[in-house]
């Protein structure tokens, strides 16, 4: 299924976000603040993963979006990302399995290439594994960035013969590395940074923006009330003005603003 961009027609949105994208970080400072490698806060940030995985299929989020390893990442010392890299490769083997039993689908976006041949295997193993779940859609992005995602589905539209005049919001949306999901409803920056760091550029165009001083490993069920909670209390627009969106809770005026 393919969803429409948000600037074309309002998407059903409730109480509750249907697909939450978070970048998750402060890993390495809460490290740093116990005299503790960098590592040990990724070690303990995978804890908060597992934890928000939960947390969020405990309050219906449909979908799941976390930024675990940017397309920018690479400028880090080289022995940190080899930490990561391992990591991620370690978590694949261990989690896959745990996920599948939650009834969770599991998806990883980005140019997975550079991680190598072996890496590549155990995402589609786990892809595999976890394609038929319905419960939540948990979406990793690695070796990610949203200017990639975007010339990539570009580039995708020229290979497939698609000419300049047919090229619109639709045709290269379908094309976009989370084409199967809608775009979020609310982004969250753990932390203390307020950047969206070249994350999912085109799909958070409405996204409602949520910023927490929180490090990552100590982003609990609490702080993810938090966040709903301000989330629950904005107005949702989409272009529109207050007294449009309130006809459009209204079944009778419902058709004047569509």
């Amino acid at each position: 299924m393919t969803y429409t961009s948000s600037t074309q027609e309002v998407p059903e949105h409730g109480a509750v976000p249907r697909h939450l994208a978070i970048i998750m970080d402060g890993n390495g400072r809460w490290a740093r603040s116990r005299l503790l490698p960098r590592i040990a806060g990724h070690r303990r940030g995978l804890e908060a993963v597992r934890a928000t995985v939960e947390n969020c299929a405990e309050r219906g989020i449909e979908f799941l979006t976390l930024f675990a390893f940017s397309s920018e990442n690479w400028r880090r010392p080289a022995e940190e990302v080899a930490l990561l890299i391992q990591l991620f490769q370690s978590a694949l083997t261990s989690e896959a399995e745990r996920l599948h039993r939650a009834g969770v689908r599991l998806k990883i976006v980005g140019d997975v290439r550079r991680f190598g041949r072996k890496i590549g295997l155990l995402i589609e193993q786990a892809e595999k594994l976890t394609a038929q779940n319905r419960g939540l859609t948990l979406t990793i992005a690695a070796n990610y960035g949203g200017r990639w995602d975007i010339l990539q589905a570009l580039s995708r539209l020229l290979a497939a013969g698609t000419t300049h005049g047919s090229i619109d919001e639709a045709a290269l949306a379908a094309h976009l590395a989370m084409s199967y999901a809608p775009e979020p409803d609310l982004f969250i920056r753990t932390g203390g940074e307020q950047r969206i760091s070249n994350f999912l550029l085109w799909q958070l165009a409405y996204s409602e923006l949520y910023f927490s001083d929180t490090l990552w490993p100590d982003f609990d069920a609490a702080a993810l009330d938090l966040a709903i909670a301000s989330y629950r209390s904005r107005e949702r627009r989409f272009g529109r003005t207050s007294e449009q969106v309130a006809a459009l809770a209204d079944p009778a005026k419902r058709a004047e603003v569509a």
